[in-house]
């Protein structure tokens, strides 16, 4: 149960399990939001967005955690992890259809 998928509109999601709650890939949230298919777009997009989150004064980012997740090729990298909570917060920071209230 320490690793799983979600998934959201054919895109998964990678998630861990750490310090009792689920912990989930920024980038990939942000990649299905801007509706980006190259992780290194939304990896930038993601990188920009934090920086403009923190000079907020928004604790949001100093939450996110580098955790271990599996990549495309197998070999597990650090990325950048967030709860339910913080992921919340992020998705109302990125302008998308997706993300707005139905």
């Amino acid at each position: 149960m320490d690793k799983a998928l979600v998934v959201f509109q054919d895109k998964k999601i990678r998630r861990l399990w750490h310090d009792n709650r689920w912990f989930y890939s920024v980038v990939d949230i942000v990649a299905i939001l801007i509706e980006q298919e190259d992780f290194q777009t939304a990896r930038k997009y993601w990188n920009k967005l934090s920086q403009r989150i923190r000079e907020e004064g928004s604790e949001v980012v100093t939450n996110c955690h580098r955790l271990r997740l599996s990549v495309p090729d197998g070999k597990m990298r650090e990325t950048d992890c967030a709860d339910a909570r913080s992921i919340f917060r992020i998705i109302q920071s990125i302008p998308s259809k997706k993300a707005e209230v139905v």
